[in-house]
């Protein structure tokens, strides 16, 4: 198998769901991945499991010569990343490791722990490989991983110098609109939330996130943002004529399920049910659904009310509700996040599964 072929063996068992634990991380991606990278994995003197260090330990220490560690690697269960940066840095420093990556299996970040700036800031490169193309992943892993490039030093060398490389920010500034279009356009929840609270700020009332969504379609498309609307008596220009406003979606939410219709009153309803019915097919696809990554912070489903907001109280209450006994789900979202939750479900279903269903709320 080449490095291509296992790379997009990797993203299949991904989106399936099929790694649902650390463990399974390590052992279906992380040493595979080693192996295909030119790593002798069964030389423990040179890829060290659970790699000691005062009492603490990372997961794999990768060593050149034998027994030296060179590259150390954090694994952690998809998803699961945020803060665990910190942890594999104070582990580099300790024994001055050049060159650290952490990774969930599907998000690889390479770091130089020697070079200066925030932990983020020393990142040479990331890697998702649900979304970089699989050529392009497996000559960045061969970079700055290769078991050859390792041993020669050219590893290093590369990644000094494209953490150097002043092309870095040329890429950064022509990535800044794009990134504030997909904003606009993926309304992720932190953006829709900053708006209703800004909203609720100036005249007392909350807006739904639905309605902050359809309000930033509405800018996204004008490339503008406008005054709010004034009533109607006095939505008259210069010429006298009435300004046109945004339609209101009044759309039916429905879903399909084996070939029956089952009418919905609301993009939360229909997302609901649709896991209900997942639920009564599979009872495990929970499991492999929650091995996915979701936003940012947020849990689409969980165990645990707590983990569908963290840091948000207030929120766990009135926007979770309990789909199987013990599975929690959010509703606090826009309809464009439910489809994109939706979407997620069915992928994890599998092909037969998803045959059966059609559900789409925008």
């Amino acid at each position: 198998m080449t490095i291509l072929n296992h790379i997009q063996h990797i993203r299949e068992g991904i989106q399936e769901g099929r790694f649902t634990s650390e463990a399974a991380v390590s052992q279906g991606i992380i040493l595979p991945t080693l192996q295909q990278l030119g790593w002798p994995v069964f030389d423990i003197s040179i890829v060290i499991p659970e790699f000691s260090i005062e009492g603490r330990r990372v997961d794999y220490a990768l060593c050149h010569p034998s027994d030296k560690p060179y590259l150390f690697i954090e694994v952690k269960k998809i998803g699961f990343t945020a803060g665990a940066d910190r942890q594999l840095f104070e582990y580099a420093f300790h024994l001055g490791v050049p060159m650290a990556i952490l990774t969930d299996g599907q998000e690889w970040s390479f770091y130089l722990p020697g070079e200066q700036g925030r932990y983020d800031e020393r990142r040479v490169y990331k890697i998702d490989l649900l979304e970089r193309d699989i050529p392009e992943a497996a000559s960045r892993l061969k970079r700055y991983a290769g078991y050859e490039n390792i041993c020669s030093g050219e590893a290093l060398k590369s990644a000094r110098s494209d953490y150097q490389d002043i092309a870095k920010e040329r890429i950064i500034e022509t990535h800044i609109p794009k990134a504030w279009e997909s904003l606009l356009n993926d309304q992720e929840s932190l953006l829709l939330e900053m708006l209703a609270e800004k909203t609720e700020d100036l005249c007392g009332y909350r807006p739904s996130l639905d309605l902050c969504s359809r309000y930033i379609d509405t800018q996204s498309k004008n490339h503008k943002i406008s005054e709010p609307s004034e009533p109607r008596s006095k939505r008259r220009g210069a010429t006298g004529k009435t300004k046109v406003q945004p339609k209101i979606d009044n759309t039916p939410f429905n879903l399909v399920f084996k070939g029956e219709k089952i009418q919905c009153n609301s993009a939360v309803e229909t997302m609901t049910r649709l896991f209900r019915l997942l639920y009564e097919e599979d009872s495990k696809l929970f499991e492999r659904f929650i091995s996915r990554k979701h936003g940012r912070k947020r849990r689409y489903l969980a165990k645990e009310k707590i983990d569908l907001y963290p840091g948000r109280k207030d929120l766990v209450e009135q926007f979770s509700t309990e789909v199987a006994q013990g599975w929690w789900l959010g509703t606090n979202y826009s309809r464009k996040n439910i489809q994109d939750i939706i979407n997620l479900a069915l992928e994890v279903a599998g092909p037969q599964l998803r045959d059966m269903i059609q559900a789409r709320v925008i």
